[in-house]
């Protein structure tokens, strides 16, 4: 089918607008071959990064105003039922707009901590840097399975030279690690899962409600959902967790990139994709079919938080903490209603700012100072104030207290578990803060509060130190403005 006609046959605004999808997943491919082209000069180099960033961030924020349009780009059929399919919707839009901030962001970020650290490739860090971004957008504006499981493929091999990018040892067995986990869960569970999918509805396509209802038995449901949530091995949830923790030999920026613009929350996002649009919430919530997968959700959050503890590791402690913080968002997903999912969605947000900037902060602690664990940082808060205040704004996000962006997704989600009648996902949910409380917030303290046990450390550069201070600044901003992300969610989730 050509353009033209697939635009009039889906009754669309204008091809102008749908065309858009496209295109934000051309721009930051182009910036990537602008990278490769400029090799040589590294200060084009990297200003065509961050050009191709902030390109991508406007796009995604002038497709708000059209969020709920219904924009579909159905491209060609390849199979009865299997197409290549984008289309904008608000969830969609939110994870593509989460990656399109924060990329020229940890782009200025990256600047200083390659050249700080003096790393080597670094053309081909932002080259697969950008491809990264560029399918998590294919991800995100990805209208069917199929076509989301492309996005995902590429995804999972444009950042595993990311995470192997340092090229010794514990890299390469964190590449393998990564790789091996990711590869194995999605294709043989995911793939099958979509395969099923597509057998038992007749269509891998999206849909408000979902497209499942009624086409299979409780068990069946049940056994599906669990393979989609192992399946898609980027939620990072017990026992295909550990390519997360093992991926912190990566550079900073990357371990910033795995984290909170890309590949986890392009992990959760599935999660919820999956909950919303192939089972949806009412058939999850009628056949009780995302139950046991819940206390998978339960388990691997109190497990992850309680690992994070024990580690004096920085970048180990604040992996932990990413799983442990994810799932939550699946069990947004497995309460199986509107408001637990509006929840989870938020989440996606908020945790991404906050997270990014606790590596941010890790990161320029490593590069000012050479230091690495948590127990190397007593005073450092006195010479690195500006890093770790804004440690502190984001650990404090991230136990959901006011005035920060986690105020709202943790209100939403513990709404969402009494709305579900789950007593015990309420206390799970409340151990779960308990537990980050314990494995954040000593780090600024001990910073700010205890002697320092060495003399002569002072602030990072400043191109470190003001993405860090932009995004936690950022969760700030969505305390403010919770609402106009969530106004366009909920007239998804409340749609019949």
């Amino acid at each position: 089918m050509s353009a033209p006609a697939a635009f009039e046959a889906a009754g669309w605004l204008s091809p102008g607008a749908a065309l858009a999808l496209p295109v934000t997943i051309a721009v930051p491919l182009l910036g990537g071959l602008a990278v490769v082209a400029l090799r040589r000069r590294p200060n084009l180099r990297e200003a065509a990064s961050l050009v191709a960033g902030v390109a991508t961030a406007a796009l995604m924020l002038s497709l708000w105003p059209v969020a709920n349009d219904g924009l579909t780009l159905r491209l060609w059929d390849w199979l009865p039922g299997i197409s290549l399919v984008f289309e904008l919707e608000p969830l969609g839009l939110l994870f593509a707009t989460v990656a399109g901030l924060l990329w020229p962001v940890t782009t200025l970020y990256a600047i200083g901590y390659m050249r700080g650290n003096l790393q080597r490739q670094q053309t081909r860090f932002y080259f697969f840097f950008a491809l990264a971004i560029a399918a998590s957008l294919w991800i995100a504006f990805s209208g069917n399975l199929a076509t989301l499981f492309i996005g995902y493929e590429v995804l999972t091999l444009s950042t595993w030279p990311l995470v192997a990018h340092s090229g010794n040892e514990q890299a390469k067995r964190g590449g393998r690690i990564y790789l091996g986990l990711l590869l194995t869960t999605s294709i043989g569970l995911l793939l099958p899962a979509i395969v099923w999918t597509a057998v038992l509805a007749g269509t891998t396509d999206f849909a408000p409600g979902g497209i499942l209802a009624g086409t299979a038995g409780t068990a069946t449901l049940t056994l599906l959902f669990a393979l989609y949530l192992f399946g898609i091995g980027k939620a990072a949830l017990f026992p295909f967790h550990r390519w997360l923790p093992g991926a912190m030999v990566a550079p900073t920026p990357v371990s910033a990139l795995l984290h909170a613009v890309a590949v986890v929350k392009a992990g959760v996002f599935t999660v919820l994709k999956v909950a919303i649009y192939v089972f949806g919430l009412d058939t999850l919530d009628v056949t009780g079919a995302a139950e046991p997968m819940m206390w998978v959700a339960a388990v691997t959050l109190i497990g992850a938080g309680l690992v994070a503890v024990t580690r004096d590791n920085l970048k180990e402690r604040l992996a932990y903490s990413t799983v442990s913080q994810l799932a939550y968002i699946v069990l947004a997903a497995t309460l199986a209603n509107d408001i637990a999912a509006a929840g989870g969605a938020l989440h996606i947000a908020n945790h991404a700012a906050a997270k990014i900037t606790l590596f941010f902060c890790a990161g320029a602690v490593y590069t000012a100072t050479n230091l690495t664990q948590v127990s190397q940082l007593d005073g450092l808060g006195r010479a690195m104030p500006w890093t770790f205040g804004a440690f502190l704004v984001a650990s404090v996000s991230i136990l959901g207290l006011p005035p920060l962006g986690g105020t709202w997704s943790k209100w939403l989600l513990l709404l969402g578990a009494a709305d579900a009648g789950q007593t015990a996902m309420l206390a799970v949910l409340l151990a779960g803060t308990l537990l980050s409380l314990a494995y954040l917030v000593p780090i600024p303290v001990r910073a700010f509060f205890r002697p320092p046990a060495e003399s002569g450390h002072r602030e990072a550069a400043w191109t470190l130190v003001v993405p860090l201070v932009l995004t936690a600044l950022a969760c700030l901003a969505l305390f403010i403005g919770a609402d106009a992300v969530i106004a366009p969610l909920n007239e998804v989730l409340e749609s019949p």
